[in-house]
């Protein structure tokens, strides 16, 4: 007799993805959809996705969801949060709209202790908008506005933000780790993050994030299979996996 062991989450619609080949974003989102299953929360669950990859969002998910403007996204969920308490609100941002045109926002709701969770997306690239240099981007990494690679020496590029240890150091975070979906065995532990940042937040305790390494094949310009060997080879020293801030099992 056939048993089902697996299947599409209720959370998450039969849509054709608008994503590049080898993006990590639709992992990402698939994990966030089955998160909201097994908690029994697809009812009372709202995601705000901003300007960037992240705009097509609402397509792929079987929940509320708002489009807030690019850099306003935790804004948006803390007055979500704030009237709906017993929701599930997820402020889903990628490093341009986290660390760069909405780091004021990210940086001032972390320090509130906001009680909605963060699931920031770090490829290391601006993606949707031709690969320009974020602030995630490593040095030597080579970007459409650094084509000779990021260079600290050279005027207006500065260093690799590191914004979930940027954001450890303040009161109003509760819970913050890093993971990532180069591999079946890093993907499973990245649920085991978002799954505690959840409970954290339905349980009222601050601020909670979960920063995710995800490859951008196309503007790296490498295949997909070389994109997940470079998060590894590259990403992992300067962002390493793990929980940097764990406050609620203490």
């Amino acid at each position: 007799m056939e048993k089902i062991k697996y299947k599409r989450p209720e959370a998450f619609l039969a849509h054709q993805t608008k994503y590049c080949a080898g993006c990590g974003h639709g992992i990402i989102q698939r994990v966030t959809a089955e998160l909201i299953d097994e908690l029994g929360m697809r009812e009372k669950t709202v995601i705000t996705n901003p300007v960037g990859c992240a705009i097509w969002m609402d397509l792929d998910f079987n929940c509320d969801s708002v489009q807030p403007p690019h850099g306003r996204t935790p804004a948006a969920a803390t007055g979500i949060k704030r009237v709906l308490k017993d929701h599930l609100v997820v402020c889903y941002q990628g490093d341009g709209d986290f660390a760069a045109i909405g780091a004021a926002e990210a940086l001032h709701a972390a320090n509130r202790g906001e009680l909605f969770t963060t699931i920031f997306v770090n490829n290391a690239i601006y993606g949707m908008t031709g690969g320009q240099m974020a602030p995630t981007t490593l040095v030597g990494q080579k970007a459409s506005t650094a084509p000779f690679g990021r260079d600290p020496a050279e005027a207006g590029m500065g260093y690799p933000v590191r914004m979930a240890e940027l954001l450890s150091a303040l009161e109003g975070t509760r819970y913050i780790a890093r993971g990532a979906v180069n591999s079946p065995s890093n993907i499973r532990r990245l649920k085991t993050y978002i799954r505690k940042a959840f409970l954290a937040q339905m349980n009222g305790v601050g601020s909670t994030i979960v920063e995710i390494l995800s490859p951008c094949p196309t503007n790296w310009g490498l295949d997909p299979v070389s994109s997940l060997k470079w998060i590894e080879e590259k990403m992992f020293e300067i962002f390493p996996l793990g929980e940097i801030k764990n406050t609620i099992d203490a």
